[in-house]
């Protein structure tokens, strides 16, 4: 099910201090910057910078496995045990997200995209 790790999303208290920071860091720099996001593509992995991220609960970074069915990938985490944290969204382009607690209240995510 799952697929490797996809994304990491740091949540980003300053995105324009961070996202220097994380330029300088990787060497790279992000192919999209947004007031709503800045993503960094690092060997096929995404580096996400989220300002939203304290607003959804999340103080920390969440890995986000990648998964080619969502809904059947919800229902096997539901079914281990873990707990809803945010639902399955589209993020945009067919893109979806969610994320999850497993049984120690860690969060982790799962994503979906199609367009990869």
């Amino acid at each position: 099910m799952f697929n490797g790790i996809k994304s990491v999303i740091y949540p980003s208290s300053n995105l324009e201090a961070d996202t220097k920071f994380w330029a300088a860091v990787t060497g790279t720099k992000p192919y999209t910057a947004e007031s709503y996001y800045v993503g960094f593509t690092i060997e096929g992995c995404e580096l996400g910078l989220d300002p939203n991220a304290a607003q959804e609960g999340l103080t920390y970074p969440v890995g986000y496995w990648n998964v080619h069915d969502t809904k059947a990938a919800t229902e096997q985490i539901l079914a281990s045990g873990a707990t809803v944290h945010a639902e399955l969204r589209d993020v945009g382009g067919g893109m979806m997200m969610g994320t999850f607690k497993d049984l120690s209240g860690n969060i982790f995510g799962i994503i979906d995209n199609p367009n990869a």
